[in-house]
């Protein structure tokens, strides 16, 4: 007989075992890549002098292991890209997320993104890749050579800093007003803090806006996805509630969107 993924079962104890390493590797293939950039973004400790700032290997309050780890809770391989964006790199990634490229206060020498790397995300994201991109607020981000990009797929962060917060007055930093959208199911109420607005065109919709700000937008491109919020928003630091009051639902907006971009990559369709 068949199971439902379509793997002839055999007798014994060879069969069942047979069975076992064909499912396992079944799962494999389904697994989503998720490439976090570590390119445009290459800021470097000061003290250790090893990379650091919003990466899946930072367990300080400025990375992001904790939301690799919901990543990996729904089966997702981690990765880290250390190079410019080009169709080689991206072939194999499902997931790629570019967060705050450098200015020239952050490194020395920044990775802009270029002109042949907008040419092969745009191409990849056509053919089913989900481009997430966290910017930042002015003057914490690159945001020329990040328009450039962005625009492809009808957005452009302005070079603003809104929602400021001052001595830890959480609420200065709240949304709570949020459009029916996955990445808002059961959530009502969020921590955004100096975060950059957009211009959108068509295709990009928003999925977040307040007073007539828009602060997170949608792209749908070809067969592909293209979300983008201009704060890095969910690193350690305001995932959960080691310094949020408990009011506020950042990790259930982060399992959503860990979520809802899965469910749009290739393999989660």
């Amino acid at each position: 007989m068949r199971n439902k993924v379509g793997i002839s079962i055999v007798g014994g104890k060879a069969g069942f075992i047979l069975v076992l390493s064909l499912l396992f590797m079944a799962q494999i293939s389904v697994a989503q890549v998720v490439g976090l950039d570590n390119w445009y973004n290459r800021e470097t400790n000061a003290k250790t002098g090893k990379p650091f700032h919003y990466l899946w290997t930072d367990t300080e309050n400025s990375g992001y292991s904790q939301w690799g780890d919901l990543f990996k809770k729904q089966g997702a391989t981690l990765t880290t890209i250390e190079q410019a964006a080009d169709a080689k790199v991206l072939a194999n990634l499902d997931i790629y997320i570019i967060v705050d490229p450098d200015t020239t206060t952050e490194s020395k020498s920044p990775n802009y993104i270029q002109l042949a790397d907008i040419k092969a995300i745009k191409s990849w994201v056509e053919k089913g890749g989900v481009l997430m991109i966290l910017a930042n607020d002015a003057p914490n981000c690159e945001f020329t050579h990040l328009n450039m990009l962005v625009q492809e797929f009808g957005m452009y962060f302005n070079h603003v800093t809104m929602h400021p917060v001052l001595l830890r007055v959480w609420d200065m930093g709240a949304f709570t007003a949020f459009p029916d959208h996955p990445i808002w199911k059961s959530v009502s109420k969020v921590y955004m803090k100096e975060i950059s607005s957009f211009r959108l065109k068509s295709p990009a919709k928003s999925i977040l806006t307040e007073k007539g700000e828009i602060y997170m937008a949608e792209s749908k491109v070809g067969k592909g996805t293209v979300i983008a919020v201009g704060d890095p928003w969910i690193y350690n630091e305001y995932i959960d509630h080691a310094y949020l009051p408990a009011d506020f639902q950042n990790l259930k907006a982060a399992e959503n969107l860990t979520e809802y971009l899965i469910k749009n990559s290739r393999k989660g369709k």
